[in-house]
């Protein structure tokens, strides 16, 4: 065996694959957040100072703790091909954690401390670092029973959810608001994206394609900023402050400036449907990236893999992060790109020194958004497209069925964005208005359950089917799932009724908890008594009119 080199040029490719899906995610946290100003959005000086060093440092830990188990796996097997697993900030809970805790947070804040928004940025952004928290204390209880979890919740279940946000936010989000409104530079850069990663081109002199499209965006936007000719781009937002660089690591569970951590754990309680998929999300996410860098040859160990993940969340909350870390499902492809342990280390250098020393405040300055978002719609598709891989055909309409709650809360953020929700709407719109809500509250639980139980009826397994049209109706009941609140309150029936706003009241009316409840646990009754009756049949192809019995239960 020739000595295994822990760098080699394939490392480069990698590299950049690996860190600028990091950064993509990062800008998009960033952007998200202050896309308004005060009250309504998180200054770029907060985000950048308070929230970003503690997320830097997962990735910093987590690559480096990779790092070291690909180089002892290599020595262990005296291998010189050995690919170190790649971790980076989870792309699809950064969404969640974006639109579902932080800006929610954020305006509860604005109302616990009206007139003070550095009281309320810092009261969102507690709720954020603790939910993390919570999503890593919750990783480390389901790493070591990932795959009796995966025994309980079929694949369409445990993805379906996952193709949701992929679909309607990852890859959406991007094309409605930046590749799609500057398709001038836009649509260059994502088919530079999807002809090389997704067709598998090669550029030439080897360049990879995410750097490629990032130089390209970069020669288009500034060329087309030169030229004028009527060929007009956005400006990149800019922002400044003093202090750009060497910023301290925050502590938040020791800060002075703490506002209270009472009102924090409270508001964290109504975040539990955001905590939970999250969190059991990336743990069979994980056990699937070790599974499928073992089918390459490269076995590493799942626990370590799974509390590593768990472990580095856990740190970067506890000092300010907000986005979870997870490994990346690419391995293979990081592997035929020629990467060992090299890329890791490089990327866990890159964004650790960029969160630490504030060099996320240049790339943020001089780096427009429009050349970065195309990698998201590139892993918008991946994630749909590996769910569909990975899950039987069988179950593809359980996969499809989990996406229409992500719908629906795709349609209540546009029409929130489009038209707000102040404004005065006849009774049916506000009817429709309550039904995109009870739908989109809780989506990624609903989605989850509704793949599970039309998964396990297309199998013919109606007892646990039914169980689980129980236990959804239970989340509903306490409005975990189809709250009628806009902030999802999570309680008693009669509490959460009692906050509705009266002029929703008309609305509500018909979609109350016990509507909601009551809707599912009949359906329970029916899938019993049918499963009792023996009555139970399936069309088969698109409605053909050939009738197949379910197979019986094992």
């Amino acid at each position: 065996m020739k000595p295994w080199v822990w760098f080699v040029r394939g490392d480069w490719n990698a590299f950049f694959g690996l860190v600028i899906d990091n950064l993509a995610v990062l800008v998009t946290l960033f952007t998200i957040l202050t896309f308004a100003d005060a009250p309504n959005g998180y200054t770029p000086e907060f985000v950048l100072t308070r929230m970003l060093p503690g997320t830097a440092l997962g990735v910093f830990l987590g690559d480096l703790v990779y790092t070291w188990m690909a180089i002892r796996l290599a020595k262990k097997q005296k291998r010189d091909n050995v690919t170190a697993m790649p971790l980076g900030l989870d792309t699809p809970s950064t969404f969640g954690m974006a639109f579902l805790v932080l800006l929610p947070a954020l305006a509860k804040g604005n109302e616990l401390f009206p007139g003070n928004h550095e009281k309320a940025m810092m009261f969102g952004w507690q709720v954020g670092l603790s939910v993390l928290v919570a999503i890593g204390l919750m990783k480390c209880l389901f790493s070591p029973f990932g795959n009796l979890v995966r025994k309980w919740i079929p694949r369409a279940g445990l993805l379906g959810g996952l193709a949701a946000i992929a679909l309607t936010l990852i890859a959406f989000m991007p094309m409605k608001e930046d590749i799609g409104g500057n398709p001038l530079i836009g649509l260059p850069c994502l088919f530079l994206i999807l002809i090389t990663l997704l067709a598998h081109r090669r550029l030439p002199w080897g360049i990879p394609g995410a750097l490629g499209a990032l130089l390209l965006g970069l020669f288009l936007y500034f060329g087309a900023a030169l030229l004028g000719q009527g060929l007009i781009v956005p400006p990149i937002k800019e922002f400044s402050f003093q202090g750009h660089w060497a910023f301290q690591l925050p502590v938040p569970f020791l800060a002075s400036d703490s506002i209270g951590w009472a009102n924090v754990f409270q508001e964290v309680l109504h975040r539990i449907p955001i905590v939970f998929p999250f969190a059991l999300a990336t743990v069979i996410g994980g056990i699937d990236c070790t599974e499928s860098a073992a089918s390459e040859g490269d076995e590493f160990d799942t626990r370590s893999i799974l509390f590593t993940e768990a472990a580095t969340s856990l740190v970067a909350g506890f000092f300010g992060g907000v986005i979870q870390t997870t490994p990346y499902i690419g391995q293979p492809a990081y592997k035929k790109m020629g990467g060992r342990a090299g890329y890791t280390l490089l990327t866990a250098l890159f964004i650790g020194l960029a969160g630490f020393l504030g060099g996320f405040t240049v790339l943020f300055h001089y780096l427009p958004r429009v050349v970065l978002f195309p990698i998201l719609v590139f892993v918008g598709l991946e994630i749909t497209s590996h769910t569909f891989r990975v899950v039987p055909p069988r179950h593809f309409p359980a996969v499809a069925f989990s996406i229409l709650p992500a719908l629906a809360y795709l349609a209540l953020l546009t029409v929130k964005s489009l038209f707000g929700l102040q404004a005065p709407l006849s009774p049916e719109a506000q009817t429709g208005l309550q039904t995109l809500r009870c739908l989109a509250n809780g989506f990624l639980i609903s989605g989850m359950l509704w793949a599970t139980i039309l998964a396990f009826v297309q199998d013919g397994k109606m007892v646990p089917a039914a169980v689980y049209c129980l236990v959804t109706g239970g989340l509903a009941f306490f409005g975990i799932i189809h709250s009628p609140l806009g902030d999802e309150m999570i309680g008693l029936p009669w509490h959460i009724l009692a906050q509705v706003d009266p002029k929703m009241v008309h609305a509500v009316q018909y979609q109350t908890p016990y509507h909601w409840a009551l809707g599912y646990f009949l359906c329970a009754l029916l899938i019993f008594l049918l499963r009792r009756s023996g009555s139970v049949d399936a069309v088969a192809d698109g409605g053909s009119g050939n009738q197949a019995r379910f197979p019986q239960e094992s």
